[in-house]
């Protein structure tokens, strides 16, 4: 039963991309949102069995690849890592789906962007449920494919044509290392499945590969090009450039892939090859150090920008450089909790900022806003909760995972762990800043769009809102 979990989102793209036009929008609508609705509902339940219960298995497929040595099987691994992912996954997909039903009712191809939304949903369930290495590097190239698509949606925009290409391009530098990463793993454990590569790890840790004419540690050359994989499609300092830009896209697109899904598929992927990072310490500090220097540059960016949307894609690169240093020094747990807690509360925050650009007649200049609070007081009241939980506060889900990555950065003890502890304290000093400054500048003071724009704000339609049943993970959530 919980393999349909998987495949009941390709089987709604599938309808909607093909039979799209005889469906209509509502079909289109109304056949995708149910099946990943459904797909939700058997999540929980797996959720329930596999992690709380501890009751973790594989489903056995088929062969995929075999020649010679080497041999891929499709199979889904279903442990306590996975059905946490597909809680994330198919919960915040459902409330993309319904958002979406009210956000895009207005354009011209409402079945392919439904087909889209459900094919990455399909690739993303894919990534997280793979059990060798080249399953995964599948979901992980079908959501860079679903992210272009998404990104350039409205492909008569130059600007978004741009940005998915940024998007795809810089990605794929990040999957060059990854694929490499693959190609070493094999060398050197005689295969790509996990349960082979863990086990036989701890052999393997004073192996030596020789890459570019120089012998390095081998778990430690295969760890570091396994990361670069995750540094591209996690936005990390220096491969980030693509994030920012792909705000270019419907805001839904935004809320599914830019803050609760792809962007966090590497910091699973390092909490995934765990057991073999931890034979790579030098690779563990560079996580540190590049997981805490974006926390703080991307905090540093988000002070100062005025589209509503770039601000909290700004904040996305940050939290996610809190989720990398938390796996640097050796606290998966901490940042797979942190990237949970920051997928709800920070697609509650892109949905919100949906609504205001509703509300401003498509306006996202946060300087020609202000004074909206009366008119919009849902949104108002789901944007506050996002971004206290973002901000950190006490009681909200963001203060509990961001205190335990810090806590753990500075239980380290080690010269690497102590300065992502500083740069983590001083970014969550400037994410509360620029939280509270997107909210006072967008809802209060005085009204600086123009009459007409002001005598057209409202409410969003009732499939907007509907994502609120979603704060009861914003609040105080199990670790």
């Amino acid at each position: 039963m919980y393999s349909l979990a998987i495949f009941l989102p390709l089987i709604g793209a599938v309808i909607a991309g093909f039979f799209g036009r005889r469906l209509g929008d509502k079909g289109s609508q109304l056949v995708t949102s149910g099946l990943v609705i459904l797909s939700a509902v058997i999540s929980v339940i797996a959720f329930i069995d596999v992690a709380m219960m501890g009751n973790p298995f594989t489903v056995d497929l088929a062969t995929w690849i075999s020649s010679g040595t080497f041999e891929a099987r499709w199979a889904l691994r279903f442990d306590t890592l996975t059905a946490v992912m597909l809680v994330v996954v198919t919960l915040v997909s459902s409330c993309v789906h319904v958002y979406s039903i009210g956000y895009m009712h207005h354009d011209h191809s409402i079945p392919r962007f439904m087909a889209y939304l459900s094919l990455f949903t399909f690739a993303m369930l894919m990534l997280v449920t793979a059990d060798n290495l080249l399953q995964l590097f599948f979901g992980w190239e079908g959501v860079g494919v679903c992210s272009y698509l998404l990104i350039g949606f409205w492909y008569d925009r130059p600007s978004a044509n741009a940005a998915a290409i940024k998007a795809f391009v810089v990605n794929r530098v990040g999957d060059f290392g990854f694929a490499l990463g693959i190609v070493g793993c094999y060398l050197l454990f005689d295969s790509i499945a996990f349960e082979t590569i863990f086990r036989e790890a701890p052999a393997m840790a004073q192996a030596s590969l020789t890459f570019i004419g120089i012998e390095f540690p081998a778990l430690e050359i295969i760890c570091f090009l396994l990361f670069i994989g995750a540094m591209g499609k996690s936005a990390q300092l220096g491969l980030h450039t693509w994030l920012p830009d792909a705000m270019e896209g419907p805001t839904p697109v935004s809320a599914l892939i830019h803050a609760a899904t792809m962007v966090t598929a590497g910091v699973f992927l390092v909490a995934r090859m765990s057991p073999v990072f931890e034979y790579a310490p030098e690779t563990l500090g560079f996580i540190t150090f590049i997981g805490a220097a974006t926390a703080f540059f991307a905090a540093t960016i988000g002070l100062t920008q005025t589209d509503i949307k770039r601000v909290i894609a700004y904040s996305t690169c940050s939290q996610l450089g809190y989720m990398f240093f938390a796996c640097g020094v050796s606290a998966y747990p901490a940042a797979i909790f942190h990237l949970m807690t920051h997928a709800f509360f920070k697609a509650l925050l892109f949905l919100g900022a949906g609504s205001v650009i509703h509300a401003m007649s498509d306006e996202q200049d946060m300087r020609k806003m202000g004074g909206i609070w009366r008119h919009i007081k849902k949104t108002y009241i789901l944007m506050w909760i996002g971004s206290l939980a973002l901000a950190g506060l006490p009681f909200f889900a963001g203060f509990f995972s961001k205190d335990i990555i810090l806590e753990s950065a500075f239980a380290s003890g080690s010269t690497i762990g102590t300065l992502a502890f500083v740069l983590g304290i001083l970014a969550a000093c400037m994410t509360a800043f620029y939280s509270w400054r997107l909210l006072f500048m967008t809802f209060h003071g005085e009204p600086q769009a123009d009459e007409k724009v002001m005598a057209h704000v409202h409410e969003s339609p009732p499939a907007l809102p509907l994502v609120r049943w979603r704060l009861s993970w914003v609040f105080w959530p199990r670790a």
